[in-house]
């Protein structure tokens, strides 16, 4: 048996395009770390500097020396983007946590409603004013206005967690009301997610193929949580080492199993990260050298893979700008009315409501994968996908700036969120 391999020359160049990505995403990262800013818009950036907005645009033999010197250094690329987008959403798994207060669920209940269920149900008739511009080549647009309607809804844990820990507001009432409510939200878009690439897969809305498929989604979580809730009771001893490998070896072997299922690679990895994390709370140590490995990843493959995402946007050719302002408007606007509206009917002051509003507009990394699997089943063509990341990058980058400029302007304004009786 023979496995064809790359030459040396094809070794190198390859080595140093993901070096070269990795030193971009890690400069333009730590720069707006220090503006206070989130780590990934960055990321993103340093990628951008490659591709056809910056460097390729007037250097492009110099850059596809590096980036495109070989047939195929495209697909090799790839995989690291791929292994990029697994251990990302293997990590959002890991640090998922379900739960919540009894005397908080009404006021949940709103937020949910109003942050996923209200935006998703406005944006509906506009994903018609946009689809002659938006729809990918697969020209499905029942997939494609599922993924305008989660566009609208999505809000990124990642990146609202990052912001909280850098204020120092992290466990105050208002982000754990946040970050409950946004992990149920991103649960329902990527069951969402799956449902429109199985439409785009089954090559049409099949009632046949479509309803197994979501029965199958669901219930494959249901069968997750219960898992993950049974595990806290049970006592068992397992080296930390052999915890990485057998973890490493459940997340492949699942992903290709449940794709048997037409359960895609991002939420298979998504769900996998979850079981992983009630396995590893039995024992503190591997908690914490578990967490070390999610530290690995968010230091090499998702960088790379989110600088692999900014080398891929073109904001010069194929691109309205135009559209891209219309677009984003509408959607933060149905995010913040939807949110602000229903959150009227709750106990909170006006302060903290405009807070819930903005906040919940933060589309971060959800938002990215959400641009990156859309495209690369063609859902989306590649405008939509240029606004979509631009829509995450310029969101985060305001929910940022807007809490801390709340903080400046009162400290116990994320502690004290009720209205005053």
């Amino acid at each position: 048996m023979f496995l064809e391999t790359l030459n040396e020359r094809e070794i190198i160049v390859t080595l140093t395009a993901i070096g070269l990505l990795l030193l971009s995403a890690f400069l333009f990262g730590k720069l707006f770390e220090f503006l206070k800013a989130p780590k990934v818009v960055g990321e993103i950036l340093g990628g951008m500097l490659f591709g056809p907005s910056c460097l390729y645009h007037f250097f492009p033999q110099l850059i596809s020396s590096v980036f495109l010197a070989y047939q195929g250094q495209g697909k090799v690329l790839n995989i690291f983007y791929q292994l990029g987008l697994v251990f990302l959403m293997f990590s959002s798994g890991f640090n998922t946590k379900i739960e919540f207060k009894k005397n908080d669920m009404r006021n949940m209940g709103l937020l949910l409603a109003g942050s996923t269920v209200l935006p998703m149900l406005g944006a509906v008739p506009f994903a018609r004013i946009f689809g002659e511009n938006y729809i990918g080549s697969a020209q499905s647009y029942p997939a494609y206005l599922i993924v305008f309607m989660i566009a609208a809804a999505i809000t990124s844990i990642p990146v609202i967690s990052k912001i909280f820990f850098d204020m120092g507001i992290m466990n105050t009432r208002f982000s754990n009301t946040v970050l409950t409510v946004s992990t149920f939200q991103d649960l329902i878009l990527f069951i969402l997610l799956n449902i429109s690439i199985s439409i785009v897969s089954a090559g049409g809305v099949k009632l046949f193929t479509v309803i197994p498929i979501v029965l199958v989604t669901i219930g494959v979580f249901i069968v997750v949580k219960l898992l993950c809730d049974r595990l806290h009771r049970l006592k068992f001893a397992i080296h930390s080492g052999d915890f990485f490998s057998i973890s490493f070896i459940s997340l492949f072997f699942v992903i290709a199993l449940f794709s048997r299922l037409n359960v895609n690679i991002m939420y298979s990895s998504f769900l996998v990260g979850y079981i992983v994390k009630s396995f590893s709370e039995l024992n503190e140590k591997t908690k914490e050298k578990m967490q070390s490995v999610s530290n690995f990843t968010f230091s090499f493959f998702i960088p790379i893979y989110f600088a692999l995402v900014g080398i891929q946007l073109n904001v010069i050719h194929e691109f309205s700008f135009p559209r891209f302002i219309l677009f984003f408007i509408i959607v933060f606007l149905l995010e913040a009315a939807g949110t602000g509206g229903t959150l009227l009917l709750s106990g909170y002051n006006k302060r903290t409501i405009i807070n819930f509003a903005i906040t919940m507009n933060a589309r971060g990394g959800p938002g990215i994968v959400l641009a990156t699997v859309a495209y690369s089943y063609r859902i989306i063509n590649t405008e939509f996908f240029t606004v979509l990341i631009l829509t995450t990058m310029l969101s985060s980058l305001i929910a940022g700036y807007w809490l801390r400029f709340q903080q400046k302007t009162s400290p116990d304004v994320f502690t004290n969120l009720l209205r005053s009786k």
